[in-house]
């Protein structure tokens, strides 16, 4: 990446319906984890007009009924009226019931090292975290405030500030950089669904979307929009109902919005859907706890950190640093201070941030969270790969 540039990033209600899947996978594995800690669950959405498909693989204790879970969070979306109902909505299941595997079985918090070096990752992936002093939860910025302008027009619509919206929503906002840092913001575009075709008309909407989304959020940001800042609102015209009403949606396919709007790497996998045994899911939580904590630390104003996990193995391959020129040391030392301060073995990420049992801490209502307006960067939800509490140990 260039030193000078502009970059866009994307944000969605949790009214869209590719989001919709992401809760409701999520909203599955908090049901399961919730009842009984030592699951395996694997479960993945698509939906579209009146119907929703669940497909799920697990080995478990708990009861469960994933068409009401589905319902749940239907309805919690907002989805009431006649074109996608939580009530009415048609909902598919192909479900596969595993044997429990005593393997798995394990309470992480009475594991010896020794021990932890025999629980390996179950699949290859290489995560990334990201982490940079662009804004205070430590992430681009284009990415945070999309997502700050997704949770506004979301809360619009709820609260009926604006009561003419329907559920889903889209945001971007484009950022240009001088060496580096945010200088000015170049674009901002919001497409809002509505219920009726024909009230309001596009110049109303404009207007008090201006008003009470764009305006609002803005408020207290250090970089506000200019004069030659670019506002689209529903630039294509009329975007009416919205939803699966109008478009079909499938778990995993926003992992950008997920994680750092494509300012950093990602690895394409999804993240929603799965349980914490998942090396491609923890494995990013963790990459992010790091890169966070150096960035804390000021041992440098960017930072991603790499890790590449192996099948058989229980720690990862590799352990990599890119600074981007802005460390306050090499970059492969970094990255051996992250091997002697952070445990990134699957065992231990899950020991350490507890993730088998923050679904019935939090009321059966954990990883669903995550799953709308981004599992990383989040100041709203107390996350334990979002504490800078290594910094001190790092500086």
């Amino acid at each position: 990446m260039k030193n000078n540039f502009m970059l866009t990033s994307e944000s969605v209600t949790e009214g869209n319906p590719d989001k919709l899947c992401d809760i409701i996978s999520d909203a599955i594995v908090d049901h399961f984890l919730e009842q009984d800690p030592y699951s395996r669950i694997i479960a993945e959405c698509s939906l579209s007009a009146s119907i929703v498909f669940i497909a799920a693989r697990f080995a478990s204790q708990a009861a469960f009924s994933l068409a009401e879970i589905a319902r749940k969070v239907i309805g919690k979306a907002g989805y009431r009226g006649p074109d996608f109902c939580a009530n009415t909505t048609s909902v598919l299941t192909s479900i596969k019931e595993l044997p429990l595997d005593p393997a798995y079985r394990f309470d992480e918090r009475r594991l010896t090292s020794e021990q932890m070096e025999r629980i390996p990752a179950g699949n290859q992936v290489t995560t990334f975290g990201f982490a940079c002093r662009q804004c205070p939860a430590l992430m681009p910025l284009p990415v945070w405030l999309a997502h700050k302008l997704s949770r506004r027009i979301a809360q619009t619509a709820k609260e009926r500030i604006l009561p003419y919206l329907c559920p889903e929503a889209k945001t971007d906002v484009g950022i240009e950089y001088r060496d580096r840092k945010p200088f000015r913001v170049h674009s901002i575009t919001i497409t809002a669904s509505q219920k009726d075709a024909e009230k309001p008309g596009l110049a109303k909407l404009r207007n008090d979307i201006l008003e009470a989304v764009i305006e609002h959020v803005f408020r207290d940001e250090s970089l506000q929009p200019d004069t030659g800042t670019q506002i689209f609102i529903n630039p294509e015209g009329v975007f009416h109902l919205g939803g699966p009403a109008v478009h079909s949606g499938l778990t995993g396919r926003k992992t950008s919005i997920d994680t750092y709007g494509d300012y950093s790497r990602h690895s394409g996998a999804a993240l929603s859907g799965k349980d914490p045994l998942r090396i491609d899911r923890v494995g990013a939580y963790a990459a992010r706890y790091a890169a966070k904590n150096l960035v804390a630390a000021e041992l440098a104003d960017e930072c991603e950190v790499q890790l590449s996990y192996s099948i058989s193995r229980s720690r990862p391959e590799s352990v990599q640093v890119e600074t981007f020129g802005t460390g306050k040391m090499s970059d492969e030392k970094l990255a051996s201070l992250l091997e002697n301060h952070f445990d990134f073995r699957l065992a231990a990420i899950i020991r350490d941030f507890e993730l088998r049992r923050l679904p019935a801490k939090n009321n059966g209502e954990f990883y669903q969270r995550l799953a709308v307006y981004g599992h990383v960067g989040r100041l709203d939800l107390d996350l334990p790969w979002e504490k800078t509490d290594r910094a001190a140990n790092l500086r």
